[in-house]
C-alpha cells in the first residue's frame, strides 16, 4: 500500500475519533473545540486518499 493511503487512511481515523465526542447534545467546550482540528483532520486524510492513485483525483 502507498505511503499517502496509510497516512490518509490514519488521518481519518484520528479525525473521527475527535469528532465523535464534539457532536453528542452533552459535549463539553473542550470536545466543541475539538471539531474544528478534527474536520481538518478527516478533509486532508480524505484528500490524500482521493489523490493517491494517478489521474483525476475523485
Amino acid at each position: 500500500m502507498e505511503r499517502k493511503v496509510l497516512l490518509g487512511g490514519a488521518l481519518m481515523l484520528v479525525g473521527t475519533l475527535l469528532l465523535v465526542p464534539g457532536v453528542s447534545p452533552t459535549a463539553g467546550t473542550p470536545a466543541r473545540l475539538a471539531l474544528l482540528p478534527a474536520a481538518a483532520l478527516l478533509t486532508y486524510g480524505t484528500y490524500l486518499i482521493g489523490t493517491s492513485e494517478d489521474g483525476r483525483a475523485v
